[in-house]
């Protein structure tokens, strides 16, 4: 049964939404006039975890699986051995389709959270090298006649690789066409996506209008982005994976930024805009940002693990800063000797991204040691070295412990 309650569809079109195109108009139309729509979000699985960046559009998927249209989880088997230039420095390295495969094996049940591929109305999963692999160079080359080099070349990356004279590959240029197909190839509606999506997504838009005479809607979602303005993903290395476990998940949402707070709430909760709205007047009114933060953090919590485990998270991190406890739930690390360096110990222990991240960590006074008996101390010398039968937990920043054992 297609929903078509205006309101509902006016909370669809806006709520997290970029841009629609061809126009917000044009879709509302196709929304309210009761047919059946079909959309799709296609995923490379460039990596074994979805993670929250994907939760955006998942999130969105729902709510047009909800109002009876058709949803289609694509998996790029294809795409993702090409590998998706946008917003890389560099080219990609190119993937095999074993290490393709085995990095989506765990997709559907990470995207069940959100979408629902069962019932009346299922979530069709498909994969784009089931008709990629059928394409022949002839095929390949009459597609590529309704792009330009010029059309290419005016993409971002593209042009700060030439000023540094970096190379381009000459496969990174077939990538958008290779997506634009996957709108033709399964005839679809329509495509949603993250707003950085919008030159790929438009490709498809142009090759359904070139070669099935029909419009494609596509609608760009908002990113959640740090402070420096990058998307949270793997390739930026602040990835919350949706696989995660609620303590990690908890502990990554409390360090983002006050600042990432309101889109937050936005993007990734069920919460109403009538509150977000709410919560925009208490951070205008000085509320402290880290308590809004702990609401952000239970909500998406919500979502993932149920509101039991999501209060319990909350209890553990209340306790643990507001009265300076460790807290109870430390996960262990064996070593097989007792006294080693810190700094070999916070990066065997995966509480840093990297052995430069270790060091400024050490030198800004963010790791310390504990006893125990609970007895806190700082460590400043990236060489320092830890007797482990004294010092057994490590706490490198606000929320990552370690017990060594």
């Amino acid at each position: 049964m297609i929903v078509t309650d205006e309101k509902k569809i006016d909370e669809f079109l806006d709520r997290g939404v970029s841009a629609v195109y061809p126009t917000r108009e044009y879709l509302k139309k196709e929304l309210l006039s009761g047919k059946q729509l079909s959309i799709y979000l296609g995923v490379d699985p460039t990596g074994p975890n979805l993670h929250i960046g994907h939760m955006i559009c998942l999130k969105k998927l729902s709510e047009f699986q909800k109002l009876g249209h058709k949803v289609i989880f694509l998996i790029g088997s294809f795409t993702a051995m090409i590998g998706d230039p946008t917003g890389k420095a560099s080219t990609r390295k190119q993937l095999t389709r074993d290490d393709v495969l085995e990095n989506c094996r765990k997709y559907r049940e990470q995207a069940s959270v959100y979408l629902n591929f069962e019932g009346e109305n299922p979530v069709e999963m498909k994969y784009n090298s089931d008709w990629h692999d059928k394409l022949s160079f002839k095929d390949v080359v009459e597609l590529s006649a309704n792009f330009t080099v010029s059309q290419m070349l005016e993409r971002d990356m593209f042009q700060e690789r030439i000023k540094k004279d970096q190379p381009i590959g000459l496969h990174e240029f077939l990538y958008p066409l290779m997506q634009g197909y996957d709108s033709v190839a399964m005839n679809v509606d329509g495509e949603i996506g993250g707003n950085d999506q919008i030159f790929n997504m438009l490709c498809g838009r142009d090759l359904m209008k070139s070669l099935k005479n029909k419009e494609k809607f596509v609608i760009a979602m908002k990113l959640l982005t740090d402070s420096t303005g990058k998307k949270m993903g793997k390739s930026e290395g602040n990835m919350i994976a949706l696989n995660d476990s609620s303590k990690d998940m908890f502990g990554k949402i409390m360090s983002w930024t006050d600042g990432m707070i309101l889109s937050g709430f936005d993007l990734c909760t069920n919460v109403t805009t009538e509150q977000i709205e709410k919560y925009k007047q208490d951070l205008d009114n000085g509320v402290n940002p880290r308590d809004l933060k702990i609401v952000l953090a239970e909500e998406i919590l919500k979502i993932y693990f149920g509101e039991d485990i999501a209060k319990q998270e909350v209890n553990n991190f209340i306790s643990q800063f507001s009265e300076k406890k460790l807290p109870n739930n430390i996960n262990e690390l064996k070593v097989d000797i007792n006294d080693c360096k810190i700094i070999d110990l916070i990066i065997k222990a995966k509480l840093v991204e990297s052995k430069t991240q270790a060091r400024s960590m050490i030198e800004q006074g963010a790791v310390k040691v504990y006893d125990k008996d609970e007895n806190m101390r700082k460590i400043t010398d990236i060489n320092e070295i830890i007797d482990i039968s004294k010092e057994n937990i490590i706490q490198v920043g606000k929320l990552k412990y370690i017990k060594l054992v």
